[in-house]
């Protein structure tokens, strides 16, 4: 007969025992509601694939589909790679080089995230236009410009200044953590610059530098504004032209752009993943100096680089839009056409864009707390799935969820009532930005220590009590962050918002969408200047701030 061991288990074992405990079966049915709420939209475009009168093989096989579905992948690439590339330059610019102004450039260089897509690629298209900013200053010099922003290389110019910050900030915040060990030994085997870039940099930051493309990649195939305004159509216009006349065709595409954003989710967790277990060693080190390379004779174009970057992605739409706003202003100060806009048209909108982004964002944040607490709490196998479920959903276009909504609502008798109401609007917004709240609130959950909560329940107090008085006030600064986010975000969304709002509903993305398509520039400068004067404090407070906290 064996003896029964008497050997005490591990503390880290025992701590798992101890800390780790069955989720509350109302926690469990919140998530299961929460990954059902999150997979409708998906599951109702392959449903409705699969339920369709045409052949899904045909569709697809056609040369309707194959066409603009090579033109989303090649906009994607293009647009990846030159992301990449000077997203990764820009940081290794402001982080390792003895650039001048060094602060300055690490502020400004992420701002064009204060631009939606369609602002911008509006503001280049009129600044380029006769009695355009840029047209008439060229003009002076006696240059007569006939170039015209379109096609592929207007898109890929577009997106690319305006997705670059999606590498930058991953990119520059590695750099910042990564010790200067590896290069000065490099340097003193007798390694150049370059060669200690290649070689012992590039590797470590690769992952981040992959997962910042693959993040404008999803950008890129889920754009609707840029590339409508620069007339190449990708499978966004497709879905958008179709979804009327052609149902069948509409959802073939959908269901292909809904894969193809999937795929880019699951490989983009995959680097994420694969570059944590890469820097996972560097924690142990304890020298964190960066190694700053004099830049020398390169001073003068290392800056000439950072300046145009920043000119044409930053303050080139900036002047744009002043320039057109201010147009109009003295257009109607000295008796010409006056502004077809009124305070009504500018805080109408303004309104309906705020309030709506707040409530998203606190729905978001309360729809996803459950699945953060089975994750970081409980580590239950349930939590990662549902969180799998949220985080898919990011992937799927806010263009595809909405038209989603809209045919489920008219199709589910029982549901009828929600056709063309606030309910749906929100909720499309919360499946598509939900992610951004989901990542912010585990971190948000890990940081109550268990012991506090340990000791509010011996002394008494129920589970809403310990989640009102103790969890809560620590987590608030988590959660405040990740429903900014998803504001941020909510408040630049334009399929999803003309498809979904109700009517009469006009937030400022649609107002500056219905007002440039009827070719009223100033009045489109004055609505986006207030949109983009939002998300720049918004931008400035959750990224810019942030990510000088890092350094």
């Amino acid at each position: 007969m064996t003896a029964k061991s008497t050997t005490a288990p591990h503390p880290e074992v025992l701590e798992r025992r101890v800390g780790v405990r069955r989720p509350p079966i109302t926690l469990t049915a919140a998530a299961v509601l929460t990954a059902t709420l999150f997979a409708l939209p998906g599951g109702y475009v392959v449903w409705r694939v699969m339920g369709g009168s045409a052949s899904p093989l045909a569709l697809l096989a056609s040369r309707r589909t194959l066409e603009p579905l090579w033109r989303t992948i090649q906009l994607a690439v293009l647009v990846s790679a030159s992301a990449a590339v000077l997203g990764t330059g820009l940081a290794w610019l402001t982080t390792r080089t003895d650039l001048p102004l060094r602060r300055l450039w690490r502020i400004v260089v992420p701002l064009p995230l204060v631009y939606p897509s369609f602002v911008g690629a509006a503001a280049f298209i009129s600044g380029l236009a006769p009695g355009g900013i840029v047209h008439d200053l060229v003009g002076h010099l006696g240059v007569d410009l006939t170039t015209r922003l379109h096609g592929l290389t207007g898109s890929w110019l577009v997106l690319t200044l305006f997705t670059y910050p999606y590498v930058y900030l991953p990119v520059a915040a590695r750099l910042t953590a990564l010790p200067g060990a590896f290069e000065e030994n490099a340097r003193l085997l007798g390694d150049g610059p370059r060669r200690v870039f290649a070689r012992v940099v590039l590797p470590q930051i690769g992952s981040s530098i992959a997962a910042g493309s693959l993040l404008v990649f999803l950008y890129t195939v889920s754009d609707f504004g840029a590339v409508h305004l620069m007339r190449f159509e990708t499978l966004t216009q497709t879905i958008f032209r179709t979804r009327l006349f052609d149902r069948d065709r509409s959802f073939t595409l959908a269901l292909l752009l809904l894969v193809l954003a999937l795929l880019v989710v699951a490989a983009e967790r995959t680097i994420s993943r694969s570059g944590r277990r890469r820097g996972a060693g560097l924690d142990t080190l304890g020298d964190r100096r960066s190694l700053t390379v004099p830049l020398g004779r390169w001073t003068v174009p290392a800056l000439a680089a950072a300046t145009s970057v920043v000119g044409l992605a930053l303050v080139a739409p900036a002047v744009s839009l002043a320039d057109w706003g201010l147009f109009g202003f003295l257009r109607a100060r000295n008796g010409g056409m006056p502004l077809r806009l009124d305070w009504d048209d500018v805080l109408g909108p303004t309104w309906n864009t705020v309030w709506i982004s707040v409530l998203t964002a606190v729905v978001a944040t309360i729809v996803v707390l459950p699945v953060a607490y089975l994750v970081a709490r409980h580590r239950s196998r349930l939590g990662e799935a549902v969180n799998a479920v949220v985080v898919a959903g990011f992937a799927i276009p806010g263009l595809v969820v909405a038209l989603s909504m809209i045919f489920w609502t008219m199709h589910a008798s029982p549901f009828e009532f929600l056709i063309g109401t606030m309910p749906v609007l929100v909720f499309a917004y919360v499946v598509h930005f939900g992610a951004q709240a989901m990542r912010t609130a585990q971190v948000a959950v890990g940081t109550v220590p268990r012991r506090m909560d340990d000791a509010a329940r011996l002394l008494g107090a129920g589970r809403l009590r310990r989640l009102a008085t103790v969890d809560l006030p620590l987590m608030a600064p988590g959660l405040a962050a990740g429903a900014g986010l998803v504001m941020l975000s909510t408040m630049k969304e334009l399929p999803a918002t003309l498809l979904a709002s109700p009517i009469g509903f006009r937030t400022l993305s649609t107002q500056i969408w219905n007002t440039y398509e009827a070719l009223f520039l100033p009045e489109t400068a004055i609505l986006a200047m207030v949109l983009v004067c939002i998300s720049a404090v918004l931008t400035w407070l959750l990224v810019v701030r942030q990510s000088e906290h890092l350094r």
